[in-house]
């Protein structure tokens, strides 16, 4: 293994290395003679170490090589286990004090009551890890470099987020509550709420979306939007001026769930592109009495007098099945945009006659566009 006798600062460990056409040998087996390898011939600080046994069946264990990091100066750490047996993080890994960017996949993390975080940490990637609430905002408090958080696959009631140089939030999981305080720089947040999509988590959206003064890409899916809409006003006391990219996922025939996504749309003056998802109703009789909620009747309404959207210049729009609220939200969108280049338009999931579709496109014809360049393009599903 003369790739290890070198002092190598990045070291990464993975399926290439324990792949073997010998099938005496296990994959476990051939993993646990290179690690070992690497803790008697390597010399030298390693800085950057990825492990990838994600396809390994079990979990070897690897505590004597967490150690050897830990006391070799390791500052970017990336650990991917299998899916369904999770790696309880040893004592030794809340040593590594130089941590500066750590990806955790498929881990139990319990740090003991002397762990007061990573004062060095700047990214921060958990996957499918375990870690009482308590513990992940004791970690992310304690981090105050931290820039980019993500949490994937992962459950949690409740979740206070305090970071003051946090710019990127991507969350996709399970959550009742969520706070995120003291983020002035916050540019980017993904949420998608995968487990419950009851309108339950934030007591007063208006703050909680205000309270983003540098947001410039916000990622909602339906029901993150169901989980944060609330009572909200048309629009936002003071304008998102930094947000350029909305993307949603919305149903049009929930009042609270449209006066949200519309809310932002009013508040968002400086949007460059729009992405929304649009879910067919259950019940498609009901989508005609959105058009008394959504005010739509026509875009030269009093109500959208105020709407400017000077600096859009892309929409897309997935699920389109040609009910009213969808034409007019369409209609809006296009008249409102002067600087608008192309809007693209899938069609939905259902049981439309493409002489229904045809019509939808004929219509579409007929809409004034302020835009001169706008370019309208449909797809079929």
């Amino acid at each position: 293994m003369e790739i290890y006798r070198c002092k190598a600062s990045e070291l990464t460990l993975d399926q290439a290395l324990w792949e073997t056409t010998d099938n005496v040998i296990s994959p476990t087996t051939r993993f646990t003679n290179i690690f070992y390898h690497l803790l008697t011939i390597h010399v030298g600080p390693i800085i950057k170490f990825t492990l990838s046994i994600a396809d390994l069946g079990n979990c070897p264990k690897i505590d004597n090589l967490i150690c050897f990091l830990s006391r070799n100066g390791i500052q970017h750490l990336v650990l991917q286990f299998p899916k369904g047996n999770l790696y309880k993080l040893p004592s030794s890994f809340f040593t590594c004090f130089q941590m500066r960017h750590l990806s955790l996949h498929n881990c139990s993390i319990n740090p003991p009551p002397t762990f007061k975080g990573f004062d060095k940490l700047v990214s921060l990637e958990l996957c499918g890890v375990t870690i009482h609430s308590r513990h992940l905002e004791s970690l992310i408090s304690h981090s105050p470099l931290l820039e980019q958080l993500v949490l994937q696959s992962s459950i949690f009631y409740h979740v206070q987020i305090k970071a003051p140089k946090l710019r990127s939030f991507d969350f996709k999981g399970r959550i009742r509550f969520i706070s995120v305080r003291n983020a002035p720089l916050l540019a980017k947040l993904s949420l998608v709420n995968g487990g419950h999509s009851e309108k339950a988590g934030i007591r007063d959206t208006t703050k909680f979306i205000q309270s983003f003064h540098a947001l410039e890409h916000l990622h909602l899916d339906y029901s993150s939007v169901r989980f944060l809409a609330n009572e909200v006003s048309e629009k936002l006391p003071t304008a998102l001026n930094c947000l350029k990219h909305l993307d949603l996922g919305i149903s049009l025939v929930e009042q609270d769930v449209v006066s949200f996504a519309l809310c932002l749309i009013r508040s968002s003056p400086y949007l460059q592109d729009i992405e929304i998802q649009v879910y067919e109703p259950f019940n498609p009789a009901t989508s005609d009495v959105m058009n008394e909620i959504l005010g739509l009747k026509s875009v030269e309404v009093e109500g959208f007098s105020d709407v400017t959207l000077n600096h859009l210049r892309a929409v897309k729009l997935e699920g389109i099945t040609g009910t009213k609220p969808e034409m007019q939200l369409i209609k809006l969108l296009l008249a409102k945009s002067p600087m608008l280049i192309g809007m693209l338009i899938r069609h939905g999931q259902g049981n439309k006659s493409l002489e229904a579709r045809l019509e939808l496109v004929t219509e579409l014809t007929k809409f004034q566009r302020a835009s001169p360049k706008a370019e309208v393009v449909y797809k079929g599903s």
